[in-house]
């Protein structure tokens, strides 16, 4: 055994531990004592720069007392990467001081890099952002073949760049192409053997405790590996610098490739990597670094990084933590869950379950209907073994965990009910009716719908309290996000309990209250109504399609109107004209209902139908159908291109707000994660409610009195459905925003 020598003063507070062994080999414990997680706060800059000070300090008095350093972590996942509140609070007026803080981390690490002696991570756990960063400063990496240990750099899908040195070393790691497209572009998180494959890390151990050992037994074995590829005199870049003639003739690609794959869409921080790494690759280390730390800067006194970390960060983190379920009840864990219908819809839904661990009792009329719906997990799961992401032994495990059935005596033990028949509440009350006697008294009872409301549905059931709306959206093997729907006598157990079971499934929550649409599919239909009405006022189809993938929508208006089916369109238009006319409302149909009326009439009802606004062939998209122009001339004057994207971004936001006022949503964190990841709501804006309150105008004013000023404008040229209502406007008058 080894004797350790800490040199860690215990009267001051770090959050780098400093022992060294009797090797001469160094153990530097990343491990913040006044938090769960290891961040770039101020305590780690200070104890890093404490470190790596000592580490030079010893060598100098002593050559041969620092042999090897080994960077690992006490704390559950290696490294959480930058302080985004402190990022969060930055303005333009701070930028002097992000550049200079910037500097001041990657200096530390820069001395760690070049330090005379082999210095190792060893990653315990996951390593995202700055603490991959850290990890790419050593000169070999080590990762617990674990996988909850996902190394990368997902800064783009926060509006950031890797700005910790991990542009300018992955570029150099691996050459711009592979660099840019494989890792920093996407912001991919690669699990342990795919990392090693790519050649982020050198090496993976089974366990954790063997990873210091590990990391040790390399030093030994390597002694002059000091210094890292990018630091020697014959190093060579991957695919060649941007002044080499092969890659220099590929270089105008690139952009072309980014517009491609954000459809045009304005995303600052993919624009921010690319810029950093071409100029990065140019000349050395220590100006690249410079570069990154200059485009980082810009980011993050920029609003976009804002809108972006607000949702995919602190949003989404707080929704994945439960902050929305309520409290007091105990976790709840389905084990047997009853599917009835195995439609798209059900065959997904029992796919979701299974693949989480459940035992699944698929029920449709038929045994036969039954069966194809779970020939579809069987084909999704081909699939996987196909591409490698599944092996067939899991495939059967997961398979045999579906049973299929026609007879509700099946349902026995069922502890879970999801129903997913069509959108017709005497044949929902019917399902319900026929199974009630067979599943658990206490089982949690779901109904899958889109619009219907939840109140009127739950007179169906005896349980009311127990009855509760899971929406979930198609592909549902694909779509991230389920809406849970609380009707008027739908218990806080309840609530719990679906809240837990879509955590179980692997899918995120966002809780609604009970309305005709909820929210994701009455704030949906906004933009679609806005996207026809402006084909019929005679915006050229093509501009029409540009303009929302511009704005940053997946897809554009007509071909989403395709996908979504124009007769469902008229059915959910007559229930909601129904319902107003029962309850003595006032019901008003948007411009766009006349255009989804024609193209019906014209028999073209939708992609399922082989004809809508595109033409199809073997259920393939070609293109535009060229009828659209004598159904719906263009104009021969076209309306601003801004304005067309924000008629669609500004009537789902006042939309959003108007849900806000009714009591349908009661949480921004909901509306910006529902709009994003239910309904395509622009990512870079952060979300339907961060829309209006990051909003940034052209002169360059941000926040809500902003949003309210253009919407003003929008309702003088193209009615008065874009004025805002006296509660946005109090909203703004007290700078209180939306509830988070």
């Amino acid at each position: 055994m080894t004797d350790t020598v800490s040199t860690t003063s215990t009267s001051e507070e770090t959050a780098v531990r400093y022992e060294r062994d009797a090797d001469g080999i160094v153990t530097l414990t990343l491990d913040d004592p006044t938090a769960s997680a290891n961040t770039m706060n101020e305590l780690y800059q200070r104890s890093m720069q404490a470190a790596v000070a000592r580490l030079y300090d010893e060598l100098a008095a002593d050559e041969h007392s620092v042999t090897g350093v080994v960077v690992a972590s006490a704390k559950k996942t290696f490294f959480a990467g930058g302080n985004l509140k402190l990022m969060m609070a930055a303005t333009p007026d701070d930028a002097a001081s992000v550049f200079a803080g910037a500097e001041a981390i990657k200096a530390d690490l820069r001395k760690l890099e070049k330090l005379p002696r082999p210095v190792v991570a060893a990653i315990n756990g996951a390593a995202l952002g700055g603490g991959f960063e850290i990890a790419l400063a050593c000169q070999h990496r080590i990762l617990v073949d674990d996988s909850a240990a996902v190394v990368g750099l997902p800064e783009a899908t926060l509006g950031l760049l890797p700005g910790g040195g991990g542009v300018t070393r992955v570029v150099r790691m691996l050459g711009l192409q592979s660099g840019l497209m494989d890792v920093l572009l996407q912001g991919t998180r690669f699990k342990p053997a795919d990392a090693l494959a790519k050649g982020l890390v050198d090496e993976l151990v089974a366990t954790r405790e063997e990873l210091v050992p590990t990391a040790k037994a390399w030093i030994k074995a390597n002694p002059e590996a000091s210094t890292n590829p990018w630091d020697r005199p014959d190093y060579r870049m991957p695919g060649g610098t941007p002044q080499s003639p092969k890659l220099a003739a590929f270089l105008p690609a690139f952009p072309a490739l980014l517009r491609k794959q954000t459809k045009g869409a304005v995303y600052p921080a993919q624009r921010a990597i690319l810029s950093a790494a071409v100029e990065g690759a140019g000349v050395d280390v220590d100006t690249a670094s410079r570069i990154e730390s200059r485009y980082l800067t810009r980011l993050i006194v920029g609003q976009n990084f804002k809108n972006m970390t607000q949702a995919f960060f602190f949003d989404l983190q707080a929704i994945n933590a439960g902050k929305f379920r309520p409290e007091g009840v105990e976790k709840f864990s389905a084990t047997k869950v009853a599917v009835l219908g195995a439609g798209m819809m059900g065959a997904g839904i029992a796919y979701s379950c299974a693949r989480a661990g459940m035992q699944v009792v698929l029920k449709d009329v038929t045994a036969e209907a039954a069966a194809r719906g779970k020939a579809y997990s069987e084909k999704l799961n081909a699939k996987g073994i196909e591409r490698g992401k599944l092996t067939a032994e899991n495939s059967e495990e997961m398979l045999a965990r579906i049973t299929t059935t026609a007879d509700p005596a099946d349902l026995a033990g069922c502890d879970l009910v999801i129903e997913a028949v069509f959108e017709d509440p005497s044949l929902k009350h019917q399902v319900f009716a026929e199974i009630a006697d067979h599943v658990n008294p206490d089982a949690l009872l779901c109904s899958n719908t889109s619009t219907l409301p939840i109140t009127e549905l739950a007179t169906g059931v005896d349980r009311p309290a127990d009855f509760i709306g899971l929406h979930f959206f198609s592909p549902v093997d694909k779509m991230p996000l389920v809406e849970i729907i609380r009707g008027e006598q739908t218990s806080d157990e309840a609530l719990a309990k679906a809240y837990d079971v879509v955590l179980q499934i692997r899918k995120t929550p966002i809780v609604v209250n009970d309305s005709r649409g909820f929210y994701t599919s009455r704030v949906i239909g906004t933009m679609v109504n806005e996207g026809l009405a402006m084909l019929a006022e005679g915006v050229h189809p093509m501009s029409l399609e540009r303009a929302a993938t511009q704005a940053g929508y997946p897809v554009g208006t007509l071909q989403l109107s395709d996908e979504l089916n124009m007769e469902l369109m008229v059915k959910i238009a007559k229930a909601a004209q129904d319902a107003a006319e029962r309850e003595g409302t006032s019901y008003v149909e948007h411009p766009g209902g006349a255009v989804v009326a024609k193209m019906i009439e014209l028999g073209r009802p939708s992609r399922l139908k082989g004809a809508g606004f595109y033409e199809y062939v073997d259920g393939r998209r070609q293109g535009l159908w060229p009828g659209l122009a004598e159904a719906f001339p263009p104009a021969a004057e076209q309306p601003p291109f801004a304005d067309v994207k924000d008629r669609m971004l500004f009537a789902e936001a006042l939309e959003t707000a108007k849900c806000f006022e009714e009591g349908v949503i009661e949480s921004s964190a909901a509306a910006n994660i529902g709009s994003i990841m239910g309904i395509g709501f622009p990512a870079n804006t952060g979300g339907a409610a961060q829309f209006m309150t990051g909003y940034e105008a052209a002169d360059g004013r941000i926040g809500l009195a902003a949003f309210l000023d253009r919407a003003d404008e929008l309702a003088a040229s193209y009615g008065d459905r874009f004025r805002p209502t006296a509660y946005l406007r109090d909203l703004a008058a007290t700078g209180e925003g939306f509830p988070a």
